[in-house]
């Protein structure tokens, strides 16, 4: 099929729809409306609004608010919200962070890596191949990522406080730079895939590689700073006392103080589609940073299993990072996600209601967003009813940066959870059998994007 017999739209037809529009009295309310305001304050229903209130049966005590800026940070920032908890808990801290800015550097550093690797790999593969065209077109260097990108970089690389690599420019706007490093990147794919073609060796290929790696890793330092080799942890505790660890490299931190954490928490989803039958691990091909990591893993679950894990998470003590499509029913002056509080098909005239499934497999939604769930609201009848999520947008919005979901909005449009497998039971079991690789293109990846 080439497109040739597509049909289209006779004169006929048209009148017909002109007709029928001005025959519609609430199409015309709605043009004068529409005229004049912005759609989503239109579509926004104040009285589902009013069923959630800011409270929460569950409620953990948490820092402020982190502010990932204008970059795309959320997976990462999310991630190093929850160590920072157990490291405020550990040394009775009122407020602390860990460096996103060093864990960045890293991450955007490993990806140029991963980026030439896969390059290398698909050298065969003409340039309209799919997977060629998706590494190609992903370009290294996007600041999406997941929970397990995030912990292959502290397990190679370990942590830091934020005072040992604070903010730059470029680490919170992160645009021109990405532009930049991928220009670059895409320059010397085809350099190296034309060695390839010319029959190099491995050995002359993974020297032009290491040769731009090394322009990379120059690029990166002038942008966030270099890495700092070793440091002292200076901080003052809650009841005021001041404290000093000296001389500390960045894996003397992470094991000092992070306790094995990310190594215990594992990544569960719910994709209900036909292709990820439950029970059943998954990762994607070409999703990483590290390339000598083993990639992420995913344990698909229903719903109610995956909410459960979540709900033990939190009546623990503990908070949960979690994946989700933010751009769906939400208002965010209000700080709310509830798909209840819109009207979307009485404002505009358009049926756009589909279940989960749909979504997925018409590529309608996909995750974009990590944050972290700190609370939630257990109704009479014993089912959480709406969620607290602390959010990495800084502290100038209602309720100081943090937000909340209806139960029906995380049914629909959240996507992953990441729990500790003490709270998964007998499925952890699952994380030690050979996952399914989906495609690179899969929504379960998107994530990183």
């Amino acid at each position: 099929m080439d497109g040739s017999g597509l049909k289209g739209v006779s004169e006929a037809e048209l009148a017909g729809f002109k007709a029928g529009y001005r025959a519609d009295a609430l199409r015309q309310a709605m043009t004068s409306a529409l005229y004049q305001t912005e759609l989503d304050k239109l579509l926004c229903a104040p009285a589902g609004a009013r069923d959630l209130a800011f409270h929460f049966s569950v409620d953990i005590k948490t820092m402020k608010a982190t502010n990932q800026k204008s970059s795309g940070r959320c997976w990462l920032f999310a991630a190093a919200n929850v160590l920072r908890e157990h490291v405020g808990k550990k040394l009775n801290l009122e407020q602390f962070e860990l460096s996103q800015s060093y864990l960045a550097f890293w991450d955007k550093f490993e990806r140029c890596n991963y980026f030439f690797e896969a390059v290398l790999e698909t050298a065969g593969l003409p340039l309209t191949d799919r997977t060629v065209n998706y590494i190609l077109s992903d370009g290294g260097v996007s600041d999406g990522g997941q929970w397990d990108m995030f912990a292959s970089l502290v397990r190679k690389y370990g942590a830091v406080p934020k005072d040992a690599m604070p903010e730059t420019c470029q680490s919170g706007h992160t645009r021109g730079m990405n532009g930049v490093l991928r220009r670059f990147l895409h320059k010397y794919a085809l350099v190296l895939r034309g060695m390839a073609a010319e029959g190099a060796t491995e050995e002359a290929l993974q020297a032009k590689k290491r040769e731009q790696l090394a322009k990379c890793w120059s690029f990166l330092a002038s942008c966030y700073g270099e890495p700092p080799a070793a440091f002292d942890f200076e901080y003052v505790d809650k009841d005021g006392g001041f404290h000093r660890d000296s001389g500390l490299t960045p894996a003397a931190f992470r094991d000092k103080y992070l306790d094995g954490l990310i190594d215990d928490c594992v990544s569960l989803i719910n994709a209900p589609t036909g292709d990820k039958p439950y029970d059943r691990l998954y990762t994607v091909k070409y999703l990483g940073n590290v390339a000598e990591d083993k990639g992420v893993r995913h344990l698909n679950l229903p719903m109610e299993e995956l909410k459960a894990a979540v709900l033990r998470q939190l009546q623990a003590g503990e908070i949960v990072w979690f994946g989700s499509d933010c751009g769906k029913y939400g208002d965010r002056e209000g700080g709310i996600w509830d798909d209840r509080s819109f009207q979307v098909e009485l404002v505009t005239g358009l049926d756009e209601d589909m279940d989960k499934r749909d979504m997925l497999d018409s590529c309608e939604s996909r995750m974009n967003h990590a944050m972290c769930l700190t609370g939630v609201n257990i109704g009479e009848d014993g089912r959480p009813n709406r969620w607290k999520i602390e959010n990495s947008w800084g502290t100038d919005r209602i309720y100081d940066g943090y937000f909340m979901a209806s139960d029906s909005w995380f049914d629909r449009f959240v996507y992953q959870a990441v729990v500790h497998k003490k709270y998964l039971g007998e499925k952890a079991a699952l994380f030690e059998t050979e996952p399914i690789a989906l495609a690179p293109w899969d929504p379960i990846g998107s994530l990183a994007d």
